[in-house]
């Protein structure tokens, strides 16, 4: 029979190789940012750089809470571009032209898809991992992209 202490390590195991993931995600997406805001042109260039500046700081925030949260779960958080590259459910496509909705369209795909990640985790944490503060956690991530994605949505209508 396992120990609860053998179980809690194995559940935290699989819980810090999610948000690892996790991770991989949030800098793929803050490097996609950070092309925005370096490349794109048009004409509402001045809002919309602050858009993307904005984000990517959010962005780096996240990335750091991540790491922060592994690391307390007494795990490692390797960061790597070509680790991040390998587990990353983003891809590294960038848009042909530089003009801000393109840009816009693009980051907008991705936040939703890391929206749809921290909800099967929210509830995978909870469920099968029995690990209520990551639940919690990926919460509080989960809001920070629905008010992105809901802020570059606004610039589609």
């Amino acid at each position: 029979m396992e120990s609860n202490m053998e179980v809690i390590q194995e559940n935290s195991q699989a819980v810090a190789t999610e948000l690892l993931k996790l991770m991989a995600d949030e800098f793929v997406l803050y490097t996609k940012t950070r092309n925005a805001y370096w490349n794109m042109i048009d004409a509402h260039f001045y809002e919309r750089e602050k858009l993307f500046d904005d984000h990517a700081n959010q962005l780096t925030e996240i990335i750091d809470s991540v790491a922060k949260r592994i690391r307390a779960m007494e795990h490692y958080a390797p960061a790597t571009l070509k680790s991040f590259l390998e587990i990353t459910h983003l891809t590294e496509v960038s848009p042909d032209q530089n003009d801000s909705l393109a840009y816009i369209k693009e980051l907008l795909s991705d936040h939703d898809s890391i929206i749809i990640h921290c909800k099967e985790n929210a509830h995978r944490f909870i469920s099968e991992f029995k690990d209520a503060a990551a639940s919690d956690f990926i919460m509080v991530l989960l809001e920070k992209h629905e008010n992105m994605a809901w802020l570059l949505r606004s610039h589609l209508k």
